[in-house]
């Protein structure tokens, strides 16, 4: 990994050629998924089994789309007692996290006559996409959980997954048994930009959803773009990325691995770190190299390491901590002596994961908080997905005779001021009954 000392002109550059990078739609793939959609939205089943056939299962039927009950049971026999067990833990903790999330409905009765509250509901039914990994080799058991888990925790009545077939037309029964352990009641054997489209527009077989989430390739991402509005999605997300803020007193071999755990995921990724100490940056730079060599997916690595990898030394750890308030980073490693000491300087980044020993993929499978988090830079509005994704909040007002005419000259003149007399007259037209 190169090093930069910040500020400077080659890392200022360094820096915008990584936050920059982004997700851009090819106008020819944006053309591809609305053709897609379309056709799924006219034509229902028999556009969704067309492309299903074509791309991932030739000989499975449309009433073979739906994964049947034979087929969980018969997954539940095929892992083992250390993945049960693994599984209970990670749900246990997850639904832990999010069950704090909940909102309530609420009252205010401080203004007499008046009463203004809000009402929150869950949306009827949700969709959760899964990735199928290579050939349903290298399931995402993670997605399952921290999709479905806040939708039930809501109060989601009909939860839907979709997730690629294998070429003979099964699911990888991890996949299954995660499902049906959180409670998820139908699974589709449905991938890319059809599996977003049944769930945006239903089909005969598909329910319709109000709410998608989950990740996926560029695809699918591009579906639940064009879908958003029609349905609410969990967010537009960007390539993977890390930013680790490291001192003198940081362990390099662990930011090592750190960098590159994220680094393995796509040629995009980002693994950048930034740190006050001149030592701690070249101990890291050579403890990638050494690792590097020992990836099995180190030729995707050392390409994210090339074109998006960065360490930057600053003067200070104030220094550091502005920039990476200005990056928004999706996971922010925090490797400084006496760390809880500074998180109130961190504004803006996904999730912050605090000292040694909690690598970022503590935070992918197992401690409780989602990893569905906004990346390139969108931390400075966005957030991790959560039960809120998958409920409504209704405003309700109540106003007595003598509340409304205490305000409604107020109501009048304000709406005159934005010339809509109409909204004038609806006030008035009440003053002449009340005398």
């Amino acid at each position: 990994m190169k090093i930069y000392n910040y500020p400077s002109k080659s890392a200022n550059a360094r820096i915008a050629s990584i936050v920059n990078r982004g997700l851009s739609f090819k106008k020819k793939d944006y053309m591809a998924v609305t053709r897609i959609l379309e056709d799924v939205r006219k034509n229902g089943d028999k556009a969704l089994i067309k492309y299903v056939n074509r791309f991932d299962s030739p000989d499975l039927s449309i009433d073979s789309i739906k994964v049947s009950r034979e087929e969980i049971n018969a997954a539940l026999k095929k892992v083992d007692r250390p993945f049960i067990r693994s599984l209970n833990r990670a749900i246990s903790q997850i639904k832990a996290f999010h069950t704090q999330q909940l909102s309530k409905s609420w009252i205010n009765l401080d203004r007499p006559g008046a009463i203004v509250g809000q009402m929150v509901n869950p949306v009827d039914a949700a969709g959760v996409y899964v990735p199928g990994g290579k050939g349903g080799n290298t399931p995402l058991i993670s997605s399952v959980l921290m999709g479905a888990i806040p939708a039930k925790i809501a109060g989601v009545q009909h939860i839907s997954m979709a997730t690629p077939p294998t070429k003979d037309g099964t699911v990888n029964p991890h996949l299954l048994v995660a499902a049906q352990k959180v409670g998820v009641d139908a699974i589709y054997k449905l991938g890319s930009a059809w599996a977003i489209a049944a769930m945006a527009y239903g089909t005969e077989t598909v329910k319709k959803t109000d709410v998608i989430v989950g990740p996926g390739n560029i695809y699918v991402t591009l579906a639940k773009k064009i879908v958003a509005g029609t349905v609410g999605i969990d967010m537009i997300a960007g390539p993977s990325e890390i930013l680790v803020i490291a001192d003198s007193a940081a362990n390099p071999e662990f930011i090592a691995a750190d960098l590159l755990s994220q680094a393995e995921h796509d040629p995009l990724a980002s693994a950048m770190l930034v740190t006050n100490s001149n030592e701690t940056a070249k101990a890291v730079a050579d403890a990638v190299e050494k690792q590097l060599k020992n990836l099995s997916r180190k030729e995707i690595a050392v390409e994210s390491i090339s074109n998006y990898g960065a360490i930057m030394v600053t003067s200070d750890l104030a220094g550091a901590i502005e920039l990476s308030n200005q990056i928004a980073p999706e996971h922010l490693e925090l490797h400084i002596k006496d760390p809880f000491e500074h998180i109130g300087q961190i504004r803006n980044a996904g999730a912050v994961f605090i000292g040694n020993y909690t690598p970022e993929p503590v935070g992918d499978y197992i401690a409780g908080p989602n990893h569905v988090l906004p990346t390139a830079g969108t931390a400075r509005f966005a957030s991790a997905l959560s039960v809120d994704h998958f409920i409504k909040k209704t405003s309700l007002i109540h106003y007595s005779k003598k509340a409304f005419l205490l305000e409604a000259k107020d109501i009048i003149r304000l709406a005159e001021i934005e010339g809509l007399d109409a909204h004038a007259n609806s006030v008035r037209i009440r003053l002449k009954h009340t005398f």
